[in-house]
């Protein structure tokens, strides 16, 4: 059965998927579009990605695309551990520029749906982290956006300390919220 839980920002979603294990090791459904539309999540994914982090403290992030090629993300770890975050940049929402943050791993099989209208960024917890994660829209380098991942203003309490993060040469410039023209309007 799958489990659904939110994360108290509107539309940000633990997902839960069975896991079956017998002597040969395991299967699972980590995406079933009528299981997960009968659970409220119904989104047409249209690319999958998948990233290796050698190091403990990779950060990547915080990071959106703008309408046209706003994504939908559902995130899970193959391989190690995240602290993954989600930020509400839809302007006029109650909670514009509030986060959520979720550890996901192999070992607890969970992942997170962030929706459009949300910044979106993790933290590696462990060397070798695999993560995968479906997007609802191709990647667009001219509509990809990002958002510093120690905005004072957002203020994430990563698990990470600054001083030990590593980041691309883009995070490591990306500029404020306040500065960031994000392209979502709440309804």
């Amino acid at each position: 059965m799958v489990e659904v839980s939110n994360l108290g920002l509107d539309g940000v979603l633990e997902i839960r998927v069975p896991r079956f294990e017998d002597a040969r090791g395991f299967f699972s459904e980590t995406w079933n579009a009528d299981k997960l539309a009968q659970a409220g999540v119904a989104v047409d994914f249209v690319q999958d990605n998948h990233s290796l982090s050698r190091e403990r403290g990779v950060l990547r992030g915080l990071h959106f695309q703008l309408p046209p090629f706003a994504q939908d993300k559902l995130v899970r770890v193959l391989r190690g551990s995240i602290f993954d975050v989600a930020v509400d940049i839809r302007k006029g929402s109650p909670s514009f520029g509030k986060w959520v943050g979720l550890t996901l791993s192999a070992k607890q099989w969970n992942q997170i749906l962030v929706p459009k209208g949300f910044a979106h960024g993790f933290v590696t917890l462990e060397p070798d982290t695999e993560v995968v994660y479906k997007v609802s829209a191709p990647y667009s380098q001219p509509h990809d956006r990002s958002i510093r991942f120690d905005d004072p203003a957002i203020a994430v309490a990563w698990p990470v300390p600054a001083a030990e993060v590593i980041l691309s040469d883009k995070d490591a410039v990306a500029p404020l919220l306040a500065d960031v023209e994000t392209g979502f309007i709440y309804p």
